[in-house]
């Protein structure tokens, strides 16, 4: 029998977006020069758009020798300048399509199969990686697939854990379907992860100890304060929870677009994946395209590419937020900060940190552009005696990196072994 094709990979997503994005930095940049009135200064082009690093070249091609004086003034040519300009762009616009096509039509997959489910509710799936220690159960975020915990033999937390003998459990929201398309974040909670906390709690005849990543870790609180006869330790890892921290654009647009995103909201039933993907390409505009004129550039067969390859599937794969649980996500934890301001509530019972019973562990990493460290903070500071791992790496690297053995799965292990205290940092 013919083994099953994969599936045309379209991303990365939302593909028009990030074309006329970099599009738009070049343009930017012509028209930040045709404007200027200083064209003859080089120090005045620093100032334009991105300009600096679309024409790494033009200002030292450009340049005529210095004029003698008090104040030495460097003149451009204002014509080879242009032509600069406009081959400098096109070979950014055509290295980025380089890449993208590089990415689609590669060869590399992830074929890591994940253990069989042994707890069903709904789309929802909890899996057992094996283990005879204390019980774990990790905790991803609902928005994206939980393979960025299992990613490949040697970037898995999950099976990490397992071998270092902690008896490892995942849940797996999975895709909504018709069972969640009324979900809120309460139900979330209420109806499926206190129910999962329970029944590893039986299963292994231990309470828990928790760890969840990103959105899982916020949401992870929840039955730390609502259960905590089931929960024995809380590890949050990047996990957001003042919502007002460093995410003054992010909410400047929130608010700007709500209307539109309401309606779409209303109409679909859901916050579908390219309207996800597209509130997080406006934290960073520009890094789509670094990464992918960088991809174009490495050789597509080394260990490099493949590890590219497999990480892109993963935030190209498709999640929706169900309507009831994007409009709590997105406008009432943003705009509202009702986590942060005590006002998030689960079963008519406030969500407080500071009512965790157990030992509690928060890894921030220093470089994160989704969650901005002063957010996870405020959650490290909310929980009682709190221990805080600094972990100098960005989001998705301290989960999926090359560093991201040693700097957050070995500490993270000890921490819930209950080892002594890992080093501060």
């Amino acid at each position: 029998m013919q083994a099953p094709q994969p599936p045309a990979r379209t991303g990365p997503r939302p593909l028009p977006l990030h074309l006329a994005i970099e599009a738009w930095i070049s343009q930017l940049s012509f028209s930040g020069l045709m404007l200027s009135k200083s064209v003859s200064r080089p120090s005045s082009l620093n100032q334009l758009p991105l300009l600096p690093d679309l024409l790494p070249k033009a200002l030292a091609e450009s340049q005529s020798p210095p004029v003698d004086g008090p104040f030495p003034v460097t003149s451009l040519d204002p014509v080879r300048l242009i032509d600069e300009l406009t081959r400098t762009a096109k070979d950014r616009l055509a290295t980025f399509a380089q890449g993208v096509t590089r990415y689609q039509t590669h060869t590399a997959y992830r074929h890591l199969a994940a253990p069989d489910a042994v707890w069903l509710h709904g789309a929802a799936t909890l899996r057992d990686y094996g283990g005879t220690g204390p019980a774990v159960l990790v905790v991803p975020s609902l928005i994206n697939r939980s393979t960025i915990l299992d990613l490949a033999p040697d970037r898995s937390l999950l099976r990490t854990m397992a071998a270092a003998g902690l008896h490892t459990f995942l849940l797996d929201w999975g895709c909504p379907g018709a069972a969640e398309r009324t979900f809120t974040v309460d139900d979330y909670v209420s109806r499926v992860l206190i129910p999962a906390v329970k029944e590893v709690a039986r299963r292994t005849k231990m309470p828990v100890r928790l760890v969840g990543y990103c959105m899982g870790g916020t949401l992870a609180t929840a039955p730390a304060v609502l259960v905590p006869e089931h929960v024995a330790a809380l590890a949050v890892v990047a996990a957001p929870w003042d919502f007002h921290a460093g995410t003054e654009g992010f909410r400047a647009l929130l608010t700007m677009a709500r209307p539109a995103m309401e309606a779409l909201i209303t109409q679909t039933g859901e916050a579908p994946f390219d309207l996800i993907q597209t509130l997080f390409a406006c934290l960073d505009p520009t890094m789509v395209g670094h990464k992918f004129r960088r991809f174009a550039k490495i050789d597509p067969q080394s260990e490099d590419a493949r590890r590219f390859v497999i990480l892109e599937d993963w935030l190209n794969d498709p999640v929706p937020l169900v309507a009831g649980a994007a409009r709590e996500c997105l406008f009432t934890w943003y705009l509202e900060n009702t986590p942060a301001r005590g006002l998030w509530r689960v079963n008519g019972t406030a969500i407080d940190p500071a009512r965790v019973q157990c030992r509690s562990l928060a890894l921030i990493p220093s470089r994160d552009r989704i969650v901005p460290p002063a957010s996870a903070q405020a959650l490290a500071r909310a929980l009682p005696d709190a221990q805080i791992h600094t972990v100098p790496l960005g989001h998705i690297g301290m989960i999926a990196g090359g560093r991201a053995v040693d700097t957050t799965y070995r500490p993270l292990i000890a921490w819930l072994e209950g080892a002594p205290n890992i080093s501060k940092a």
